[in-house]
């Protein structure tokens, strides 16, 4: 298939769909109004799983166990053919004190997840930093961590060593490009760069390119603001939960706390309230965290849809154009296979899953 596909949006979604692409079609372009994989994909915490995994739809959790499953080896490609580990950390999750706990362990034995009440003692001993006065503990074991500023370095990587793609930073999409009535192009500052196929993957910022259509999708920037703390590298041995706020520990021992979710428009800058928040959040779920130095805070803006559940595949009456966003908080998570699914259905390949749930048709406004 020698067409020539552009793809809108260079976070984790846009470069692993161009990754994909890349070996099914004649040359890919990536452009993002910014550097690649600095926004929403840089900005998460990486967790593997989405975090409350039995309050989903069937759609999201069809795309997450996909994604689940293939990580390790994606981690593995990756790091074989650039050189930079992308860091997919084993160390299972415990969630605590939860108040749909019963619906958890029902969700688990439907979906043949490995999900398990344990004694709050188990917890404690597993996890001995962990707070005082938790009451009940369920575990999953196998739930990983993805570093993800190194999976956007590495798949980057992978990128700029492919001879048939492009990748265009600082490259503002202004609107697209029509031609009896087919998408053609995009518009840039520098002029139109011609396309087969146009991809939109901006996250947050997608409603408002398709806007330019007179197509109204609901993806909405939620903020969501993260801490990091330094530890000994044996520190935390596993991922915890309470309260809806993570602690994730990476591989050197550095510890993320997140995460805050705020509607405030485009706004990323960190707060001091949000701070302090997390910082609480930190202490309650390991109190040794107390005097420990907070070395980063940050703030990103998810790309919210309504019920998580991300849109891919084309957009009617827009020949050439094609979705891959609104994954809202579980984009890290669902990349894989929303980005092989993508790929099977622009190249009419045999889908991984059935596509019907997250087709634009009759879901934009």
């Amino acid at each position: 298939m020698s067409k020539q596909v552009v793809v809108v949006g260079g976070g984790v979604i846009g470069l692993l769909t161009a990754f994909n692409l890349a070996a099914k079609v004649g040359q890919v372009v990536v452009c993002d109004q910014g550097e690649v994989g600095r926004e929403s994909s840089w900005a998460g915490g990486g967790i593997v799983s989405p975090l409350y995994p039995w309050r989903y739809s069937p759609a999201v959790t069809a795309l997450a166990h996909w994604s689940q499953d293939f990580y390790p080896q994606l981690g593995e490609r990756l790091f074989a053919s650039t050189g930079i580990d992308p860091e997919v950390h084993t160390t299972g999750l415990y969630w605590l004190d939860l108040d749909d706990e019963a619906e958890a362990l029902a969700w688990a034995e439907r979906e043949q997840r490995p999900l398990r009440a344990v004694d709050i003692s188990a917890a404690y001993d597993a996890v001995p930093v962990l707070g005082p006065g938790f009451k009940h503990a369920i575990y999953m074991a196998g739930v990983a961590n993805v570093r993800n500023p190194r999976l956007v370095k590495s798949l980057k990587a992978a990128l700029l060593a492919l001879p048939n793609v492009t990748l265009r930073e600082h490259c503002q999409i202004t609107g697209f490009v029509q031609q009896d009535g087919r998408v053609t192009g995009v518009q840039t500052a520098d002029g139109v760069l011609a396309a087969d196929e146009v991809v939109l993957s901006a996250g947050a910022w997608s409603g408002d390119l398709l806007r330019t259509l007179g197509l109204e999708l609901p993806v909405e920037p939620v903020k969501g603001q993260m801490i990091l703390f330094k530890c000994a590298e044996d520190f935390l041995p596993s991922m915890v939960l309470a309260k809806g706020r993570y602690a994730i520990p990476r591989r050197d021992g550095h510890i993320l706390v997140g995460s805050t979710l705020e509607h405030a428009g485009y706004d990323k800058t960190p707060t001091g309230e949000a701070l302090e928040s997390l910082k609480a959040s930190a202490v309650e779920l390991l109190p040794e965290l107390q005097g420990a130095t907070v070395v980063a805070h940050w703030a990103g803006l998810r790309p919210g849809s309504p019920e998580g559940i991300p849109y891919i595949g084309p957009v009617p009456g827009h020949e050439g154009l094609w979705l891959n966003c609104g994954h809202y908080r579980n984009g890290l998570v669902l990349a894989p296979a929303s980005c092989q699914l993508f790929t099977d259905l622009l190249t009419g390949a045999e889908p991984i899953i059935d596509p019907a749930p997250y087709a634009p048709a009759g879901r934009l406004g």
